[in-house]
């Protein structure tokens, strides 16, 4: 009798293909969530207090911030964008950039509708957008509010860092908190606030300490924004715009103060004895001929307190071997240890070997014979 069996079909590559397959899509869907993750929350590099940008120096935070508060945030890309958008309530936030320039342009945004807000703005934009005031200096912190306006109040201590200070440009009333570095005042039925630092409203500037309160109590007051930090040129001026034009005027002031002070310094130093210098000379010169002619070039110069400063210089350095004295030894020690060797009075001593300058040539011959009284009845004692 002949048992036939059926053949046995094997299902572990089939399994293991199946097991293969769902880990492949696993994989594939978790590349893909971490390549979209990675596209909507990578750092968008941008310019200066630009809305879109998550650099140190943008302003994306503050933007995102306004936006979940409920402010209608409108990010003007030009200044038709700008035009476009200006009404009686909104608010006007105009942030100072190497872009921000022109006379046109400032003539334009000077005559649009509704509130404004000014940061850190030159001293172009600042007479054109907020002309009822002018700079007063510079603070280098901030501090408490020091005022009565509202949106400073209810921040309290902030950090602006570096800031200009404002102070009012003519009678317009203006109120001013922290030391100057904000500036507000109203004109026209417009109310103008002007801020001398951006640091405090840009992404890392936030951080700081009543930092973010502050920036969203100065641009979140209306329900809506109108956000302006120019990151290109655009409109036409009339000339061509050069670094020179964004520096402001009291620099100029400044440095030709220090000019004035470094060629004063200049003369004044020319005219004074130098240090004497020390060089090989060409040829051997007897010591007596040497001291002759340092003596002509003192007396030419009159420079009596040096010739009297070096012979006692010279007289001490060979009198404190003498005594058993070091080099730091006090000068009432040396006149102390001078009179116990030499029959002088020791006030005498210690005017001749440190007393004052001599006025006269005959002071001078004096004190150098005096000098040489004293060391040779130190040596012959």
């Amino acid at each position: 009798m002949t048992t036939h069996s059926s053949p046995r079909v094997s299902l572990a590559p089939v399994t293991r293909w199946r097991t293969a397959r769902w880990i492949a899509l696993a994989v594939a869907a978790v590349v893909a969530v971490a390549a979209l993750t990675t596209f909507l929350t990578a750092p968008r590099p941008g310019g200066l207090m630009e809305a879109d940008s998550t650099s140190p120096d943008g302003a994306h935070a503050l933007v995102t911030l306004l936006g979940d508060r409920g402010v209608e945030v409108v990010v003007a890309d030009d200044l038709d964008a700008v035009v476009r958008a200006a009404r009686p309530d909104t608010l006007l936030v105009v942030a100072q950039t190497y872009f921000l320039y022109g006379e046109d342009t400032l003539t334009t945004l000077a005559g649009l509708p509704g509130d404004r807000l000014v940061v850190a703005p030159t001293a172009g934009t600042r007479e054109r957008l907020a002309p009822g005031v002018r700079r007063d200096g510079a603070t280098p912190f901030g501090g408490r509010p020091g005022c009565d306006l509202p949106e400073a109040m209810r921040s309290g201590a902030a950090d602006l860092g570096v800031s200009d200070t404002f102070k009012a440009a003519a009678d317009v009333p203006v109120t001013t908190c922290y030391d100057g570095a904000l500036v507000r005042y109203t004109e026209a039925g417009r109310t103008v606030t002007v801020v001398g630092s951006n640091d405090f409203m840009t992404n890392a500037g936030l951080l700081g300490k009543g930092n973010a309160a502050l920036a969203m109590n100065l641009a979140g007051p209306r329900d809506r924004v109108i956000w302006y930090a120019p990151q290109r040129t655009e409109g036409t001026t009339e000339g061509a715009r050069t670094i020179a034009d964004l520096i402001p005027d009291q620099v100029y002031w400044a440095v030709l103060q220090l000019c004035l002070a470094v060629a004063l310094i200049a003369w004044w130093r020319g005219r004074r004895l130098g240090p004497l210098v020390a060089e090989r000379l060409p040829v051997v010169v007897r010591a007596s001929e040497t001291v002759e002619g340092r003596a002509r070039l003192y007396r030419s110069r009159r420079a009596r307190d040096r010739a009297a400063a070096a012979l006692r210089t010279a007289t001490l350095a060979r009198l404190l071997p003498r005594l058993g004295l070091g080099t730091s030894a006090t000068d009432s020690a040396v006149t102390e240890a001078v009179a116990q060797r030499v029959s002088l009075d020791p006030n005498t001593l210690a005017y001749s070997l440190f007393g004052p300058s001599p006025t006269s040539d005959t002071e001078l011959h004096q004190l150098a014979n005096q000098l040489d009284d004293i060391e040779r009845q130190v040596a012959q004692s």
